[in-house]
């Protein structure tokens, strides 16, 4: 058991954040109903990523009943909706939901959610382009799948109390911080579409797999590409507080091939901070809490406490909580330092 797994890690008059070591589906089910204004959070897929335990067959385990076999797809789908159950019910009513997916099972994630009695709302894509194929390479230029180049994110809401204004009025919830999350120096209406620039940019061009220089490409004139930015992790942001960390040679793909690097943090999937910082102004009230029920390397925590707003996370796996921990410790001395929140 980590040392580092308790609930209130970091405390003071205009932050608090926690970390906890444990099951998400046991652990939810302990926390008090209504006590969350929103959940920002990036579940394993159920694709089995990297044959890692916790996105296949701990899953699989997890939903079986009366050792009745279900199908991965099947579970993931089922499991979802043992979560989101737990989810809904520590939602304040109004309180908004936002869940990374894979294309492949994102059918089965929002099916599961809304099954768990959450209103679906929207859909959101994180266009980045830079994915490596997981396709087998068969003779005569055959392959078996194509290139990721996005995320999509479900956006759902536990129902609200009486009217939008009522809920607001009295939980605080129920809207999104539409002024908050506006797009650029030009203010513009949040989309439901995040764009990243390809590794490859210059300040003087875009490469050409560039998502944001391939949307203004197409329309030069009206520049399409006014949506909101967000590059993936960067190896500095990623290692930012683990340097006390035991240290592991991993393969990092470059966007070209992979190649290995020594690393602190060897969470596989560290979403950008500017992303999240992003979604969690969107849907959560200033000062208000955040949950992810999936921490993993902590960065929905980063983006809660340096945008004023507490957190607290559930992470299983204890390699991670204690990466969670090293990174949460750092952002949020550098938010106090830089004077980043209000």
């Amino acid at each position: 058991m980590s040392t580092t797994a308790k609930l209130a890690l970091y405390e003071d008059d205009t932050q608090a954040w926690g970390l906890i070591e444990g099951d998400a589906l046991m652990t939810l089910a302990k926390l008090p109903d209504s006590c969350i204004d929103a959940i920002v959070t990036d579940p394993p897929y159920g694709i089995g990523f990297k044959g890692e335990a916790w996105d296949g067959t701990d899953i699989r385990q997890a939903a079986r009943t009366d050792d009745e076999w279900t199908s991965a797809a099947e579970a993931f789908e089922r499991w979802t909706s043992v979560w989101a159950v737990e989810a809904r019910r520590v939602l304040k009513p109004g309180g908004h939901l936002l869940a990374f997916g894979a294309p492949r099972t994102f059918h089965r994630l929002v099916a599961g959610v809304e099954d768990a009695g959450l209103e679906v709302r929207d859909q959101l894509l994180w266009l980045y382009a830079q994915g490596m194929p997981k396709s087998r390479r068969l003779p005569g230029g055959l392959g078996t799948t194509l290139k990721p180049a996005y995320e999509p994110v479900l956006l759902a809401r536990r129902l609200l109390d009486g009217s939008t204004q009522h809920s607001l009025d009295a939980w605080g919830t129920g809207a999104l911080n539409i002024e908050a999350a506006r797009v650029s120096d030009a203010r513009y209406w949040p989309a439901h579409v995040v764009v990243s620039h390809s590794p490859d940019c210059v300040d003087a061009a875009c490469a050409a797999d560039c998502p944001a220089g391939l949307i203004d490409r197409a329309r030069p004139q009206t520049r399409a590409s006014r949506l909101f930015f967000s590059p993936k992790a960067t190896r500095t942001e990623r290692e930012a507080g683990c340097e006390q960390l035991p240290k592991t040679s991993v393969q990092i793909y470059n966007g070209h091939h992979h190649q290995p690097r020594v690393v602190s943090n060897i969470h596989p999937t560290v979403k950008p901070i500017e992303l999240m910082r992003w979604l969690v102004r969107l849907v959560a009230p200033l000062g208000g809490m955040v949950l992810d029920p999936f921490a993993g390397s902590g960065t929905t925590g980063i983006a809660a406490v340096l945008e004023g707003r507490q957190f607290v996370g559930i992470e299983r796996e204890g390699v991670y909580v204690d990466i969670a921990c090293a990174r949460l410790t750092y952002w949020a001395a550098t938010a106090e330092q830089e004077e980043v929140l209000p």
